[in-house]
């Protein structure tokens, strides 16, 4: 099977890319494909322009690289996003990766009043890297405030289903070797349920 693993750091050095490759590097020794869309690395453009205006409209095909990203998912049996926690929620390049991406007619449609959805099929894995402790989220709500706004508003609107949602909350080195190892436990199993379902 196979996975798109998609970063959302500027800094391949980061513990967000070292989370991703472990992610990877699980899926290769559970014998499983993977692809990664690194959007800084590659240039990936997320304002939302005109043309992803028509697009919404149905006026006009997406644009082409819009069309590229689509069909990286199709290819996938499932989406792995990592990504650093940036004001309580994905950084502006993931997000707007998601408002090109995830468009009108490919992610949903909206017919007679109610929305389609079409995304039925993607399993979505989510990783979060963030700087502060658990307290501060739970003290605030933002862990249910991200829960909401990205794996319901998002993914649910599409009716893709989210099997991990995860904030690997660091503090201190030795909780991001933890981390390390739990991105490397999620890659081995990220197909089980799907190995699962075909060995009965």
């Amino acid at each position: 099977m196979n996975a798109l693993i998609v970063v959302a750091h500027p800094d391949p050095q980061s513990l967000t890319h070292a989370v991703a490759a472990q992610l990877a590097d699980g899926l290769s020794q559970s014998g499983h494909a993977f692809e990664v869309a690194d959007l800084a690395a590659e240039g990936f453009d997320p304002r939302f322009n005109n043309d992803d205006v028509a697009g919404f409209y149905l006026r006009a095909a997406a644009p082409e690289d819009v069309r590229a990203e689509q069909a990286r998912i199709d290819r996938a049996d499932a989406l792995a996003l990592v990504f650093p926690v940036y004001w309580w929620s994905m950084p502006g390049l993931l997000k707007g990766w998601i408002d090109r991406v995830f468009a009108n007619g490919w992610a949903y449609e909206e017919r007679d009043g109610r929305v389609v959805k079409k995304l039925q099929h993607l399993r979505v894995h989510l990783l979060g890297v963030g700087g502060a402790g658990p307290g501060t989220y739970r003290k605030h709500g933002y862990d249910v405030a991200m829960k909401t706004q990205i794996d319901h508003g998002i993914f649910d609107y599409c009716g893709a289903r989210v099997l991990t949602s995860e904030l690997l909350l660091h503090t201190n080195p030795d909780e991001a070797a933890a981390h390390l190892r739990t991105a490397f436990a999620l890659g081995r199993g990220l197909f089980a349920e799907a190995e699962q379902g075909e060995a009965a």
